[in-house]
């Protein structure tokens, strides 16, 4: 039997949160059909009478309103917003400087997106890629710095473990957000040409472990503590 469970986030604060995730995931200008489609699900989820046509990205000073001044829930969203950043397994220079801003405004601690910067892709590597297209060549979306060497990503692995799942939409985002396993390498193509090769996501992101510890604190609150059915997530 499912539990009854009241939500520990308000619906302005839920909305506030999804707007400022899709802030992020529109920050390096990356947003495919599928990823629009998956926002619509979570907006029907989240934040239903949140528009997504006329969606505009949410100012810092609105998002620290709309989130409140409870630590816990800034720091949570931060977290989210993190995950959302990394979910293509890249950290761009304009999900950091979106993320610094809301960091800031929301007043809260930046080491861990300091140690995010070692991983950081400047988005205009992508454009010789697409230049050599035209000559049929294809090149490699490579890991975006020396991963050899990860304790300094140590504050941002702290971060994604310090989240807490205790609100049944946030645990239903995370599980829809997340993949169930490491997704498939897969060729961008333009024109017929291979123009990037993105690596299975666990080679490609550092923090893939805590993405997939998140799900699965997130599964077992929904299954263990709510009694929902997560065979739809697995």
């Amino acid at each position: 039997m499912t539990s009854v469970v009241h939500p520990s986030y308000s619906a302005i604060q839920m909305t506030t949160w999804l707007r400022g995730l899709l802030s992020v995931a529109w920050a390096d200008g990356q947003f495919d059909s599928h990823e629009r489609q998956l926002i619509g699900e979570l907006i029907q989820e989240l934040a239903p009478g949140l528009d997504i046509d006329g969606f505009e990205p949410v100012d810092v000073d609105h998002l620290a309103d709309g989130l409140g001044d409870e630590p816990k829930v800034r720091e949570n969203f931060l977290r989210t917003a993190v995950m959302v950043a990394l979910a293509d397994g890249v950290y761009s220079t304009s999900e950091d400087q979106m993320l610094q801003k809301f960091c800031q405004g929301l007043g809260l601690d930046t080491s861990a997106l300091q140690a995010l910067r070692s991983t950081m892709v400047d988005e205009s590597a992508y454009q010789p890629a697409v230049e050599s297209a035209s000559a049929g060549a294809a090149s490699s979306l490579q890991p975006p710095s020396d991963r050899r060497n990860l304790d300094v990503l140590k504050p941002a692995r702290a971060l994604l473990d310090g989240l807490d799942v205790d609100d049944p939409r946030l645990a239903r985002f995370l599980c829809k957000m997340i993949p169930s396993q490491c997704p498939f390498e897969r060729d961008v193509k333009l024109f017929g040409h291979k123009v990037v090769h993105i690596p299975p996501m666990c080679k490609l992101n550092p923090l893939y472990e805590q993405l997939v510890g998140l799900r699965f604190r997130a599964l077992c609150y929904l299954a263990d503590d709510l009694g929902e059915d997560v065979s739809q997530y697995c």
